[in-house]
């Protein structure tokens, strides 16, 4: 029996000590593309030169389900500046439901105005959004593709600022970064947006700066359509086709720009069930891409090394969530294990790589609410510890989709519900969509409750270097199953309204 306790713990101890110092690499990974970032932060790309005459550039407009926000995406696009002649708009309309009369009532009424603007509606979903793209490139005239998903509201100038980067022609993609309309709809919008703001301004902008692989990300975007075909075209064996092609592409010597500037507005998940459904989405497909190009990638011998190892990083960077769990289950076994070597020893070496990590992560995000927010960022610096919950609280929901991506395991394309909230007048409980309830839901509660009682036990213990670890921890998967639980149900919570609870879970600040 002591043998066998010996095996454990050694056994144990190597898992532990493994999967911290991975967390350590990722930590230090931050570092590097905040160091990029910041070395070339003010370089603004320019166009090789200027068409003399503009192109013509096919819209599409992928939609399924969308009945709140479809008008609001056609009447934008045809607001974008750009000649009515060389302008082609596609509304790629899968739906089901009432979205499909709304859909082409609006698109009657902008033909009746010049506009060249079709409806083109599929019997089945095959392919789900890939396989929309895929039906409305064969009939596209464009040379060049722009597409947008429903929430978004293209600015005007949207066309002008991207399509002279096209002159290039190794240029296959353009991406500019996403914004948001309904930022300060809640504390859940704000804490979202740091998060994604992050991948946007820092991530997106280093790897384009340093000549790294990084992707298109579905919309937002311009794409010249012999880069896409190519490339092997829209595929739909992953849930992320946009990653997917972008790495095709790329490897097929096609340029990317990425214009950190210019911002395209859309609409965060107001709901945590419809924000968790979207990370399962993106965190899965970014598997399944691993699993489908990585190998590729790195059998080639034209690909320099360090081109290679960002290109793990990124698309491998979800796996990121399953260590954080693993490392959260073996924490305090550790502890029990290694009280014989003196757990100050242990506290030490632990505290000392947590905090790398932490530490990471917050002047990742301080730099980017700088960037964003400008002399404003104060009023959303006491947002990144909240971020940084969210991110641990959602940890059992992205690990899922990275095992279930491992093992193969098919699912079909949930896309992120929207219901036009912009203001918080706004109310989406009334509204159709509504998300479905997960077991993940419950194992967050059991976590989050667990650590509650580790932080008490700390506490009693007099290791206090450890308390606000424990606590964001906890807050991360408290904060997450509880708004689940609240948002999965179309009431309204009037009974704690101007508490502390409701102030947490639900509160609305002003629009900026």
């Amino acid at each position: 029996m002591e043998n066998l306790f010996v095996v454990a713990k050694v056994f144990f101890t190597i898992i532990y000590l493994l999967t911290l110092c991975l967390l350590c690499v990722f930590g230090l990974h931050r570092y590097y593309l905040a160091y990029i970032f910041k070395k070339n932060r003010n370089l603004v790309p320019e166009p090789r030169s200027r068409f003399k005459e503009l192109p013509l550039v096919t819209v599409q407009l992928p939609i399924y389900n969308e009945m709140y926000v479809v008008e609001r995406l056609i009447s934008s696009v045809c607001e974008i500046d750009y000649p009515k002649e060389l302008l082609e708009i596609q509304v790629l309309d899968d739906s089901t439901d009432e979205t499909q009369e709304i859909a082409k009532r609006c698109v009657d009424t902008y033909r009746e105005k010049g506009f060249q603007i079709y409806y083109i509606h599929r019997e089945n979903r095959k392919g789900f959004k890939a396989g929309a793209l895929d039906e409305g490139l064969k009939l596209a005239k464009g040379e060049f593709i722009a597409v947008f998903d429903a929430d978004f509201i293209p600015p005007r100038d949207f066309l002008r600022r991207t399509i002279d980067f096209f002159t290039d022609p190794e240029v296959g993609v353009v991406q500019v970064r996403w914004g948001h309309i309904n930022l300060n709809y809640s504390t859940l919008t704000k804490a979202q947006s740091i998060l994604l703001d992050g991948h946007f301004v820092i991530e997106q902008a280093s790897r384009f700066y340093g000549g790294m692989f990084f992707n298109f990300n579905g919309t937002a975007g311009v794409l010249r359509k012999r880069c896409i075909e190519s490339s092997g075209g829209w595929q739909h064996d992953t849930l992320t086709e946009d990653l997917d092609l972008s790495y095709r592409a790329q490897l097929n010597g096609w340029k990317f720009v990425y214009l950190k500037d210019m911002v395209a507005n859309a609409e965060l998940p107001v709901n945590m069930n419809a924000f968790k459904s979207q990370q399962h989405r993106w965190a899965k497909g970014a598997i399944q891409t691993a699993k489908k190009i990585l190998p590729r990638i790195l059998r080639s011998k034209n690909i320099p090394l360090r081109i290679k190892i960002e290109s793990l990083f990124h698309l491998l960077g979800n796996v990121a969530y399953l260590l954080l769990l693993i490392l959260l289950f073996l924490m305090f076994p550790m502890a029990y294990f290694w009280r014989s070597i003196g757990w100050e020893k242990v506290v030490l070496l632990n505290l000392f790589a947590i905090s790398a990590g932490t530490l990471s992560i917050v002047r990742f995000y301080v730099i980017t609410i700088k960037e964003v927010h400008g002399e404003n960022w104060l009023s959303y610096l006491k947002y990144i510890p909240l971020s940084i919950a969210l991110g641990t609280g959602i940890a059992v929901n992205n690990s899922k989709a990275v095992i279930e991506a491992l093992f193969g395991k098919s699912s079909e394309f949930r896309r992120t519900p929207k219901f036009a909230v912009t203001s918080r007048k706004d109310n989406w409980r009334t509204r159709a969509y509504t998300s479905s309830k997960e077991l993940t839901t419950l194992i967050e509660l059991i976590l989050g409750l667990f650590f509650l009682f580790q932080t008490v036990y700390a506490v009693l213990m007099g290791y206090m270097a450890w308390i606000p670890f424990l606590v964001i921890i906890q807050l991360g998967f408290i904060y997450t199953s509880v708004l689940s639980i609240f948002h999965s149900y179309n009431r309204d919570f009037s009974l704690l309204k101007g508490t502390f609870v409701s102030k947490l879970l639900f509160h609305r600040g002003k629009n900026l």
